[in-house]
Formats: C-alpha cells, sequence, structure tokens
C-alpha cells in the first residue's frame, strides 16, 4: 500500500488556487513591482504569493516580523502585506519598524487583520499602515486594495521625480544666478567708474555729485565736464528702466559727456582760435535724440539736465528734457523750482528742446535730481514729492559738498523708513560761494 503524505496546508492552497481562477492574470505595469509578504502561516503566505506572482509582482515572503525587516533592508520593497497577529513581533510593530527604515521611496502596507474595533484600526493607521484587508483574504478584494496603493505610489514617485527635477532645475539657476550676481557686481563697479569723482573744486564754484542705484546697476547717471578756463559743464540723465539694458545705455551717453576727451564731448566743440567752447545745450539735446532714433535699436529713452556755468559770471544755461525742475537756493536758505519741463529723448523725431539761462548771486546754489528722489516713498502710500524735497533742502542749507549729500541721504532713508530705495537716486549739486563773505 502506497502511502500520500500530503499535508493539509497543500491541500488548502489547492482548493483556493481552483476557487480563485477566475482573478485576472494580466501584469499591472505602475509603481509597484515587488511585494512582501509577511505571515507566520505558510498556507496563507503561499495563497497570498500565488495571487500576487500570477498578477505580474515580483514576490518576497517572510514568517516573521524581524525577518521582514531584514528583507526590506537588503532588497527593494514597493509593498507590504503583512498579518498583524504573529509571535515576536506583530504586524503593528513591523510596520513602525518599517517606517523607520532609511527608504529612497515611500512603501505602501497593507495589514491583514480580523479585527474590525474602530480603536484598533484607527492605531494601525495612526504608526502608518495604509490600509488593510479582513481575513479570510477575498482575492478580488486584495487585488483592488493593491491597485489602490499602486495609485498612490504612481503619484508619490512622480512627485518624487517632478521635485528632482525642480531640485536640479534650482541648483542649475542657482549657479547661473550666482555667475550673474558676480557679473553684475563687476557691472556695478564699470557703472560707478563712469563717475570717477564725486567732487571738484573750481576755485570759484564747486560740483558734488550723487549716484545711489536700487539695483546692482541702474539707469541713472551724472557727471561735469571742463570746458575751459571760466567754464565746466554738468549732466544728468535719468534712462527708462533700471537694469543691465539701461546701464549700458548710460555707458554709451556717458562717452558722448566725457571730460577726458573733450573732441569726443557733443557739448564742446573748438573754435578757430583753437580754444574750447560750449555749444548750446538745446542742440547738444538734439543730436542726442536724433543718436537715440537714428543709430540706436533701443525702446529705450532718458530725461536729462544739460548745462554749462560760467564760475565767474554765475550764468548757468541749460536744457531741460523732461527731468524734474532743479532747486535754486539762496544764501538764506530759501528755495525754489525752475525750468520749464520739456521732452525725453529718443521719443519723437521732430522734438524741439530749448534753453533755460538764470544767473547765480554769490552764494546761490543749483540742485539737480532724479524723480527717484521725489518718488521715493514715505514706507506707505506717500512720497516725499517736491515740497518735501523743498523742505529738506532748507533743513540742509548750512551743509555743502559731499557733507550735504551725505546728510541728504541719511534724512532720506528716514523719510523711507531705512528701506532700500525703489527707484536709483542721483543728483547734482553745483554751489557758487560767497568768497567775500567767508
Amino acid at each position: 500500500m502506497i502511502v500520500f503524505s500530503i499535508g493539509f496546508e497543500d491541500i488548502f492552497l489547492a482548493i483556493a488556487q481552483k476557487t480563485h481562477s477566475f482573478l485576472p492574470a494580466n501584469r499591472l505595469q505602475g509603481a509597484v513591482r515587488s511585494v512582501l509578504v509577511v505571515d507566520d502561516s505558510r498556507a496563507q503566505r503561499r495563497l497570498l504569493s500565488s495571487y500576487l506572482g500570477r498578477w505580474g509582482y515580483v514576490v518576497f515572503e517572510a514568517a516573521s516580523g524581524r525577518e521582514a525587516l531584514e528583507l526590506c533592508r537588503s532588497e527593494v520593497i514597493d509593498l507590504v502585506v503583512s498579518d498583524w497577529m504573529m509571535p515576536e513581533m506583530s504586524g503593528l510593530e513591523f510596520c513602525q519598524e518599517f517606517r523607520h527604515l532609511d527608504r529612497e521611496h515611500y512603501g505602501y502596507f497593507i495589514l491583514l487583520t480580523s479585527k474590525s474595533d474602530k480603536a484598533e484600526v484607527a492605531r494601525g493607521l495612526d504608526v502608518g499602515a495604509d490600509d488593510f484587508v479582513t481575513k479570510p483574504v477575498a482575492g478580488d478584494e486584495l487585488l483592488a486594495r493593491i491597485r489602490a496603493g499602486e495609485r498612490i505610489l504612481r503619484m508619490e514617485r512622480e512627485l518624487t521625480e517632478k521635485n528632482r527635477l525642480v531640485s536640479s532645475t534650482l541648483a542649475e539657476l542657482s549657479t547661473l544666478y550666482g555667475a550673474l550676481d558676480r557679473d553684475l557686481i563687476e557691472a556695478r563697479k564699470l557703472q560707478q567708474s563712469l563717475v570717477r569723482e564725486r567732487f571738484r573744486d573750481f576755485s570759484t564754484a564747486q560740483v558734488s555729485l550723487l549716484l545711489r542705484p536700487c539695483g546692482h546697476v541702474g539707469g541713472d547717471l551724472v557727471g561735469f565736464f571742463p570746458i575751459n578756463d571760466r567754464q565746466f559743464g554738468i549732466f544728468s540723465i535719468d534712462v527708462s528702466g533700471h537694469g543691465i539694458a539701461s546701464a549700458l545705455m548710460t555707458a554709451r551717453l556717458a562717452a558722448y559727456l566725457t571730460g577726458s576727451t573733450p573732441e569726443q564731448n557733443l557739448a564742446i566743440c573748438l573754435v578757430d582760435d583753437g580754444e574750447f567752447v560750449a555749444r548750446r545745450p538745446s542742440c547738444v539735446a538734439a543730436d542726442l535724440n536724433r543718436l537715440m532714433l537714428e543709430e540706436m535699436d533701443t525702446d529705450l529713452y532718458f530725461t536729462m539736465i544739460l548745462g554749462h556755468f560760467d564760475r565767474f559770471t554765475g550764468e548757468f544755461v541749460m536744457t531741460q528734457c523732461g527731468h524734474p525742475n532743479p532747486v535754486r537756493q539762496k544764501q538764506n536758505g530759501s528755495a525754489q523750482y525752475f525750468g520749464e519741463g520739456g521732452l525725453p529723448i529718443g521719443l519723437l523725431p521732430d522734438a524741439i528742446f530749448n534753453d533755460v539761462q538764470i544767473t547765480l548771486s554769490p552764494g546761490e546754489r543749483i540742485f539737480v535730481f532724479s524723480d527717484g528722489v521725489t518718488e521715493c516713498p514715505d514706507g506707505g502710500d506717500g512720497m516725499l514729492g517736491e515740497q518735501g524735497l523743498l523742505d529738506m533742502c532748507r533743513k540742509t542749507s548750512k551743509e555743502t559738498g559731499t557733507t550735504f549729500f551725505d546728510t541728504f541721504l541719511w534724512d532720506l532713508s528716514t523719510f523711507n523708513n531705512d528701506k532700500d530705495f525703489p527707484d536709483d537716486i542721483s543728483a547734482v549739486l553745483l554751489e557758487f560761494p560767497d568768497h567775500k563773505r567767508d
């Protein structure tokens, strides 16, 4: 007689496979590739492994929580199906340890349980379980739970990949911005070098300059240039915008008004006796307007005050091209605006520019500024305005030269609540001291 030694677990598995032969056998494509089945019952493990293998997953088995942890440390496990009640380490304890593992991706955790108490289920969720399947396990329900886990893991990994791409892109941008920032710092140095002198004493007259871009580089430019023994010129330019294009434009304009090469300065001409004399500022503005419209392919424009001063007679002749009206301040501190406004340069081909002439008395001075001064905010909805600037000039009427600008900037920063200026700040102070009084 032949005796067949067949264990009850093998019979149970064979019956289960026949009973659930209707379940789909297609391979699920997605985030879940490997599944770990953890159960102290060999029959239960083989049953679940049979389902999962037929559905196309790579299946790992563990008879205890300790064994499962070792597998999780050595293998890439996407999804865990673990029994709750096991000796030595329960499924709940295993789940807690699983969550503490150093993993590249999130692992989906399904607990097999016969518990129906809501408090126990809540406890399982609290320690890190994602879903529950009630024992005895039905194949179709398990597949549905795994598909739900598949969707969650797919979203998590898509999000992880997108975050990786974002991080990589941010790192590249950080490198690019670092290089750009270094270039802008050098550009700032170069732009500041356009104003080589911030103060010059012409014996009977003095000129001081202020240039404070709101960013690394700006669109404001101020300067002065000697013409002859009697005259010198000043200019204040504000190019539209505040960035690199505006800064490049100021550099080009500086070449037209340089004092180092008077032969190339549009504001100076050489007469027959070999002496340099000042051109009418309005004619210089017309030439610059033509250059902007005919030779420079740009949408930029700029406002300007260009003038020349006779340091013996106090005569000041200027053209105003859309720039704010300058301030004339008397020796007693009283101040008022003068000028006619005018059109910016680079907007209209037939723009007409005029000259304005005034004569300063000894002890008077002229303050030329960009609109970043009067439009400086007070930290709220207000701004300095024209009257506020006059008040500030009266307050600092005793200060001269660079000391005046130090005090002026301090007061302007205080008015702005010590915040960064939103616009470039630039100015020219032309002083005609009363030497007899001194």
